[in-house]
């Protein structure tokens, strides 16, 4: 069998720190697969510290580095989605640079690969102790709202851990989403996949670079970017308090006829408030669509590339 490249792509942003500890890490696991070649893409994702310096750095050591700089912060998908297309091999792993997600499964990947699958993907196991609980219970939720509402049903802690054949990163290439939801669009586009349970490693260094408002704009690109269910139940919303608004007519009909005190300015108060809350929350479901197609249809590219040591590639933005 032919020895087949696969590349390893690799978005940070701030993680100084850990940049020589991963490679290091990767290419001690790689060095016992005999039937592959492996490249790491490292993307900085507009990294304000000395990120970019640390890479380079180690690029000029060692020839299986390479590196893609962008000009800004464009997200955590967006650089992802500068290495998947600018890698030019068999097969793509992408992985967080934090070193939670463990570079010795990528042996089992490639393994699973070789078996024909042509997405292997890693999701997270349940974790032990009471921080890891809170963040085991948001998790859940997220899946759970997201499979419920959405077309596209995912494992709870489904990770951007995951091997990608090329002929999956050519199809993935093609797909002109504005802001990419990988986690969902991998598993979208079929193909033979195969999923594998792993325990996230500790941090390396650092802290995680996702807030709580970051989590919530990931939730909302990932159900709006697969579904239009959301619309659909704030019609269904609508109709249900319109048909409930209708019980309150009998009262009214026997207070005219009883003469019962109706001051009513609470009930009023009370009654508008609900609704016009209930409206500003259809509208803002409406909006969020009507904004995800007006930044669609600007056509900006997904990044800027401001810099790179991968010799075919020429300066550009996608």
């Amino acid at each position: 069998m032919p020895v087949r490249k696969i590349a390893i792509v690799i978005p940070v942003f701030n993680e100084e720190a850990n940049i020589h500890a991963l490679a290091w890490e990767i290419l001690e696991t790689t060095k016992s697969i005999e039937e592959a070649t492996f490249e790491i893409i490292f993307v900085d994702d507009g990294s304000t510290d000395n990120t970019l310096t640390a890479i380079i750095t180690l690029a000029e050591f060692n020839p299986a580095v390479q590196y893609i700089s962008l000009s800004r912060n464009f997200g955590k998908d967006c650089a992802m989605d500068a290495g998947i297309r600018m890698a030019r091999a068999d097969a793509v792993i992408t992985m967080d640079g934090d070193l939670q997600h463990p570079p010795f499964l990528i042996g089992e990947m490639v393994e699973y690969w070789q078996d024909g699958y042509e997405v292997v993907y890693a999701y997270r196991q349940e974790c032990s102790g009471i921080r890891n609980r809170w963040g085991e219970w948001r998790s859940r939720l997220f899946y759970r709202i997201v499979n419920t509402l959405s077309d596209v049903q995912m494992e709870n802690g489904l990770s951007d851990f995951r091997l990608l054949d090329k002929k999956v990163v050519k199809v993935l290439a093609k797909l002109p989403e504005d802001r990419p939801f990988y986690r969902g669009l991998v598993k979208w586009v079929g193909f033979r996949q195969k999923g594998i349970p792993y325990e996230p490693l500790h941090r390396h260094a650092g802290k995680s670079k996702y807030s709580l408002t970051d989590l919530l704009k990931l939730g909302t690109n990932g159900l709006t970017s697969f579904s239009s269910k959301p619309l659909s139940f704030a019609i269904y919303l609508g109709f249900f308090f319109s048909a409930a608004s209708l019980l309150y007519f009998p009262y009214v009909m026997i207070s005219l006829y009883y003469h019962w005190a109706r001051s009513g300015w609470a009930s009023v108060i009370v009654t508008i408030v609900f609704f016009g809350g209930l409206q500003l929350i259809i509208m803002g479901i409406i909006g969020l669509y009507l904004g995800k197609i007006f930044m669609q249809v600007k056509n900006r590219p997904r990044y800027i590339v401001s810099a790179t040591n991968i010799e075919t590639l020429q300066l550009k933005s996608v």
